[in-house]
């Protein structure tokens, strides 16, 4: 060992990178990727690595994976940041694999915040992800339907990582404190506050931790004491328990209600206490169509669009598009007359799922199918001067029933009218 290597060994390293696993089975949080019946877990197994993007969160393992898929598939690990290198890396690096290759070691590429990477930049890796010069693997925190071109998304497979939950960050803490070698002064709620706080970022936890062991002594912090002494603003209820489903039901029932403003406030009360702004657009979607539905076909249109929105502007301005949505759906007009006519139908079917098709309804590619019937009494609805046959299309044993039952609010008062319409001309036409 030179003396530079062995300073470097002797300097200190964080908690974070002290506790990197050193096999992948080791990876908190991922087992959907990553355990045996995972597509990582069994590329590694198999020691062949595809190409692949991996999209997730800060903190999720993205660096690490790469790491050690390098390591357990003796491939060279050549790591870049898009943030810090241009086409001139990009070609040495290229040439230093080729290289490689010829004397018989393959490269594992690994480029970090890929999304950062001009489309015109992102062609260069084609030509050498085609003839096998790297295997590469793109780390993102972005959608990459978005920041990368179709072109390089065609050659690699796509792997979303999941925010790290609370057991896959108390493991992590379990971890911290054997290589430690004495539990955190903390006791049982600011240990969860500490998970909270860390909003499934598994770095942000280990330096937090970090911090807390340099800084806290040997008596057991309460919440409080934790957050004056990491400088953070402590989460208002904890995401996991029941104060999370306590707001998210406010929200929700506040949306359905519309009540606007006090579907406005437990927004703001979420966010101000760090929930994912995903769950609050989950939920808003489910509002647009568990409760709004036919009313206003526009409000699930608004609340996909405002969870693309933030995904694309950020926290700050993607706040707003959240804000908006929640004030769209408040005062849209409510119906659930689409749940009840699928919860209605499902029931039937599952009663009556063996009953065929009546003979109108069935096509009849052949001569014996058309000797059978298939396809007899079949009207071209467009051949009629309304437009509408009149057939029945439930099974004769089955009849007719109405499930959906629109309401008298908003559009759906529209398609009431329509339905009444083409039923009168149903009964004429029999």
């Amino acid at each position: 060992m030179t003396p530079s290597s062995l300073l470097a060994s002797q300097a200190p390293r964080p908690l974070a990178d002290r506790l990197r696993p050193s096999r992948i089975a080791e990876v908190a949080g991922q087992e959907h990727l990553l355990g045996p019946d995972g597509p990582i877990g069994r590329m590694s197994a198999a020691r062949t690595i595809a190409s692949m993007v991996l999209w997730g969160p800060p903190g999720c393992g993205k660096t690490t994976i790469a790491r050690l898929l390098a390591r357990e598939t003796d491939l060279y690990f050549e790591p870049i940041s898009a943030l810090q290198s241009g086409v001139a890396d990009l070609r040495k690096i290229f040439d230093a694999a080729r290289k490689r290759r010829e004397a018989g070691q393959g490269t594992l590429l690994f480029c970090d915040e890929v999304h950062h990477f001009n489309k015109s930049t992102q062609d260069i890796f084609l030509p050498h992800l085609e003839d096998g010069t790297v295997t590469f693997i793109g780390a993102t925190t972005e959608n990459p339907s978005f920041e990368l071109n179709s072109a390089l998304l065609s050659r690699v497979q796509v792997f979303v990582l999941k925010y790290l939950g609370d057991d896959a960050l108390d493991t992590l803490l379990v971890r911290a404190e054997a290589h430690v070698g004495h539990a955190l002064p903390l006791d049982e709620s600011a240990r969860k506050a500490l998970i909270s706080m860390a909003d499934g970022d598994g770095r942000s936890l280990l330096n937090m931790a970090e911090q807390v062991y340099a800084m806290g002594g040997s008596d057991h912090m309460n919440p409080a004491t934790l957050g004056r002494l990491l400088q953070k603003r402590m989460p208002s209820y904890d995401k996991s328990g029941d104060g999370h489903y306590n707001l998210l039901s406010a929200f929700h029932k506040s949306l359905r209600a519309s009540d606007a403003n006090a579907a406005l406030y437990w927004m703001c009360r979420m966010l101000d206490a760090g929930e994912d702004w995903r769950s609050i657009a989950r939920r808003m979607l489910c509002v647009a169509n568990e409760d709004i539905g036919l009313a206003d076909p526009n409000a699930v249109v608004q609340a996909t669009a405002a969870w693309e929105a933030y995904e694309r502007l950020g926290e700050a301005e993607g706040e707003r598009a959240l804000a908006q949505a929640c004030l769209y759906l408040a005062t849209a007009p409510k119906s659930n007359a689409v749940e009840v006519a699928l919860n209605e139908a499902r029931a039937l079917a599952r009663r009556t799922g063996s009953v065929m098709p009546p003979m109108h309804a069935l096509n009849a590619p052949t001569i014996l199918m058309k000797e059978l019937g298939f396809h007899r009494g079949y009207i071209y609805d467009h051949d009629t001067p309304e437009g509408f046959s009149g057939l029945d299309y439930f099974p004769e044993s089955v009849g007719r029933h109405d499930f959906y039952r629109p309401a008298e609010r908003g559009f759906e008062r529209e398609i009431r009218k329509r339905l009444q319409y083409w039923g009168n001309l149903r009964g004429r036409k029999k």
